[in-house]
């Protein structure tokens, strides 16, 4: 039988941390999916599609990877695939005590399905999705902490956003 892995977020953007997680993670698992959640409580700076497009030119070495999208709970998608693991990351103390707890209530879920911890590598310990928009709404430089095709993603984001509001001279 073999392991099916789901590593769900909403990787908006993906980061070298989530690259890592994820290149680590298929060597783990004989097959691993990248599941892009819908997540209605966030206003995202990708659409889905180009979050899943910037996600599978990142990983296009893996041959055992999967990228897809879902929406509803984490677990129901799981048992959807038939995957009995979920994946997820831990860079510090805080991460653990609220991927613990969902770690909990998803065993309350569906009893079957695991979660499995890695910690992120030291280099990317600081790094979230967060602090790589934060670095580029300012003009600070984010090419050492997500792939090169997504900076530049990025980087025309909030070129476009400083056009758009950029007053207009008086006539």
């Amino acid at each position: 039988m073999s392991t099916i892995a789901i590593y769900p977020g909403s990787f908006d953007p993906i980061t070298l941390g989530h690259l890592d997680l994820i290149e680590r993670g298929s060597k783990l698992f004989d097959r691993l999916i990248v599941a892009v959640l819908l997540n209605p409580k966030k206003n995202p700076m990708f659409a889905v599609e180009q979050r899943i497009e910037q996600i599978r030119k990142s990983t296009k070495h893996l041959n055992n990877l999967e990228v897809d999208t879902f929406n509803g709970l984490t677990v129901n998608y799981a048992k959807m695939r038939q995957a009995r693991i979920l994946l997820r990351g831990l860079r510090v103390l805080s991460d653990f005590e609220m991927e613990l707890q969902m770690a909990h209530i998803n065993k309350t879920l569906a009893w079957e399905i695991e979660t499995v911890f890695l910690a992120t590598s030291n280099e990317y310990s600081f790094l979230s999705s967060s602090v790589v928009k934060e670095i580029a709404k300012f003009g600070g430089s984010i090419n050492h902490l997500v792939p090169e095709h997504v900076a530049i993603d990025i980087y025309k984001c909030y070129a476009k956003t400083q056009i758009e509001s950029t007053p207009k001279p008086r006539e």
